[in-house]
Order: structure tokens, then sequence, then C-alpha cells
């Protein structure tokens, strides 16, 4: 190979590590074990609007079914900013003690309905979550509230 021509290579690689390097700059980036249901944690670069989303509970009998609920409504939630699960960074779940479970929070149940939206291969983003047991929400038979932050980035 003459001298100019891998001068040309050269130049191209460092070129487009420069580039991929901008890119990634610009991505959010989520360090998130396979097997955990969210992330340890997600960086969020300059540039980026933040959405915070006010905690949602939704019907049903239990812990699952009242999670998906509760998924559901946000999700349209996020939709009226065009916003998905998949720009989540950060969600608060907030679980009421089960009478059915001896009073203890279904962490299993909410979780049931949680990873049919996050970590799938559809959309498998995840992420940072706090899962606390409270005494009670308003709805008195509330066992599920969510809250979510979410980012996209600024136009």
């Amino acid at each position: 190979m003459n001298k100019a021509l891998k001068y040309a290579c050269v130049a191209a690689l460092g070129a487009g590590l420069f580039v991929s390097g901008a890119v990634a700059a610009d991505m959010v980036v989520r360090n998130q074990d396979g097997k955990a249901p969210f992330a340890s944690s997600v960086k969020v670069p300059a540039g980026f609007d933040t959405y915070y989303v006010s905690g949602s509970t939704g019907e049903g009998t239990d812990t699952a079914s009242q999670t998906a609920a509760t998924l559901t409504g946000l999700k349209a939630e996020l939709a009226k900013h065009g916003l998905t699960f998949g720009d989540v960074v950060q969600a608060h779940v907030f679980l009421v003690g089960d009478p059915a479970k001896g009073g203890k929070m279904d962490f299993a149940g909410m979780n049931s309905s949680w990873l049919k939206e996050f970590g799938t291969a559809a959309q498998p983003n995840k992420p940072a979550r706090a899962t606390i047991q409270v005494a009670a929400l308003v709805g008195s038979s509330d066992l599920v509230e969510i809250e979510l932050v979410a980012v996209k980035k600024s136009r």
C-alpha cells in the first residue's frame, strides 16, 4: 500500500472514531444488567428535555393487574408528549401490602406486568427504579402507584 493511501486510511479511521464518540456523547447511557428489571443507573447528557409524569394508579383486583392498568395509562400520557417507555429514565413504584399476600407487597406480581413493557426485545430500555412499600395510597383499593421521569432530545 502506498504512503498516501495509508495516511488516507488512518485519517478516515480517526474521523470515524471522532464522529462515533460525538454520537455516543449525545445518547442516554443505561447501565443495565440483563436479568434485573431495571437499570442500576442512567446518564442523560446535556441537550435533553425532561418530563416528570405524576404518579398514576390503575384498576384491577391485584398488584399484577393494577400494574398493567397503570402502565397502560402511563403509556398514553407519555404518548401525548411524543414519548414511549423507551424514553423513561427513572421510575418510582409504590406498592401497598396486598391483603391476599399477608400484607406484604407483591413484588413478583408488579414485575410480571413491568417486564412486559421494559427490557423486552421490542423495547429493551430499562429505567433506574425504586420500589417502595407504603402503608396506603389515596384510593382505598389501590395497591400500585407509579411515577416516571422521561427524556427526549431537545429540538
